[in-house]
């Protein structure tokens, strides 16, 4: 298996840490100083850049390695998460954001407060961060896995736990130091980067398939089916309009992951479009990452393929890049799994922090003394480095927890989203479409919802249960809890 970097790829390599490094210096510069300002860019980042880091943010290595996966095995019907994507983000941009705008928040758990008091606030914003522990952690470690696979020929976790650091040393740098204006302009850096070698091995892919009638394989083979209309397909229409709409929904609105940085627009219009143009710029580049799948079925038609490495089970594209990639390309294409990866990263870290500080700590310490500004900024990038240690670790402990629990890449890293999603969905939706629900049934909704997609895993009770179905009944399990008391029990 040739897995060897060449002189070209390494020089693509460092050339891409140089670009990072310079980036990182150019986009820190600013003096901050406020939390405000960390968190939110004080409500004055562009529309368009907003939404190109919305775009960078909800791809993933999982998404890189994953969509080429799927249609390499299966055929386009995974485009339709996008399109459920659409239908979700117009939902939060005309039912969510307005609200969020309206109290000038910089977490979307401030409107908890506001309608169940300052305890429901803190409690779902602990459900977010254990949630993106576990959802970011996993991404984490995908991308630092096919990292190690490239630059070391291996998968030893010492080398995986070294990929992990790059990873988090190079999220950190953007993090740090500028807040969620450095991690937006970064992410047009990551997402140029990423989608710039999708492209590229698209075109190589297509062209070494000169003397092959590729759409005539693939409709012989089944492969351009983009529909599912029956019942029970992973990514049925009915699938699409349930489970994965409130997943989509808690993604983009509910999870301040994806919501910090729309929230960093001048006001809620700005922030609405944003969002819908970030879905609509993502089809296109999900459908040239499906688009590389389904040329890898025709490249390897007739031939067997071992998807293995060390042991382990590895998608087909990790496969072509690994023994068919030319030089250079595979630098491109390393430098692109590491944009993916750490595009997803460096906002996780803030979105974290902004929690923490915003939601947590701050209200505690106003309430025992009288401090400013410039500390609640210095405990702001003391989280960060704190979340960015918490990550590291949960991405190493997935090394093991992936082997355990035998799932694919991609349900790996979105299984893990449904466990805190469930019970935000159920709540939020309580608050916004009832009167009833207390600051008492809150904790119990959450942890409701995360008990009930808990135990519909196979390894708890054994039970077989489609994703999308987990979290529709995890979120009527919590949505259930929130409408057994009226808002005035006390």
């Amino acid at each position: 298996m040739n897995s060897t970097f060449s002189s070209l790829d390494w020089f693509v390599f460092i050339a891409y840490f140089l670009v990072l490094g310079f980036s990182s210096y150019l986009f820190s510069r600013t003096k901050i100083t406020s939390t405000r300002e960390y968190f939110i860019g004080s409500n004055a980042m562009p529309m368009f850049a907003v939404a190109i880091s919305v775009l960078a943010t909800s791809q993933s290595a999982a998404t890189f390695l994953g969509a080429p996966e799927f249609s390499y095995k299966h055929d386009f019907t995974f485009i339709g998460f996008y399109f459920s994507g659409l239908l979700a983000v117009v939902f939060v941009a005309y039912v969510l954001i307005p609200r969020f705008y309206a109290m000038k928040a910089v977490t979307v758990y401030e409107f908890l407060e506001k309608r169940y008091g300052e305890s429901a606030k803190k409690q779902a914003g602990i459900m977010f961060l254990i949630g993106r522990v576990l959802a970011s952690g996993a991404r984490l470690y995908i991308g630092s896995l096919a990292i190690s696979m490239i630059l070391f020929g291996d998968i030893v976790f010492s080398h995986v736990a070294i990929s992990i650091i790059i990873l988090v040393l190079g999220a950190l740098a953007y993090t740090y130091f500028g807040g969620v204006k450095s991690v937006i302009l970064s992410d047009i850096i990551q997402a140029i980067t990423y989608i710039g070698a999708g492209v590229a091995v698209l075109v190589f892919l297509y062209y070494s398939l000169e003397h092959v009638d590729i759409l005539q394989v693939l409709s012989e083979n089944n492969k351009l089916r983009v529909l599912d209309t029956s019942l029970d397909g992973k990514f049925s229409i009915l699938g699409l309009l349930t489970g994965w709409l409130l997943l989509n929904i808690a993604a983009f609105g509910l999870d301040q992951d994806m919501t910090q940085r729309v929230l960093s627009c001048k006001n809620e219009k700005e922030a609405a479009k944003s969002l819908v143009i970030s879905i609509l710029l993502t089809i296109p580049v999900v459908l040239v990452f499906m688009a590389i799948g389904s040329l890898l079925f025709v490249f390897y038609q007739n031939a067997e393929v071992a998807q293995s490495f060390d042991g382990e089970n590895i998608t087909i594209f990790m496969y072509y890049i690994l023994n068919e990639m030319p030089e250079g390309l595979r630098g491109l294409v390393t430098v692109g799994a590491i944009a993916a990866a750490l595009s997803s990263t460096n906002s996780v870290l803030g979105a974290m922090a902004s929690v923490a500080v915003e939601d947590l700590y701050k209200p505690w310490k106003l309430k025992n003394a009288r401090v400013e500004e410039p500390h609640f900024v210095q405990a702001s990038r003391k989280a960060v480095l704190f979340f960015a240690v918490i990550l590291s670790a949960m991405a190493m402990l997935s090394y093991f927890w992936q082997r355990y629990s035998e799932l694919s890449l991609i349900g790996f890293a979105l299984g893990v989203m449904a466990f805190a999603y469930t019970g935000l969905l159920g709540v939020y939706f309580s608050a916004i479409f009832t009167s009833r629900g207390n600051t008492t049934t809150v904790p119990f909704a959450l942890g409701g919802g995360f008990l009930t997609v808990l135990a519909l895993q196979p390894y708890a009770f054994g039970i077989s249960i489609g994703f999308s179905w987990q979290i529709v009944i995890g979120t009527l399990v919590s949505f259930s809890v929130m409408q057994t008391a009226s808002s005035d029990t006390k």
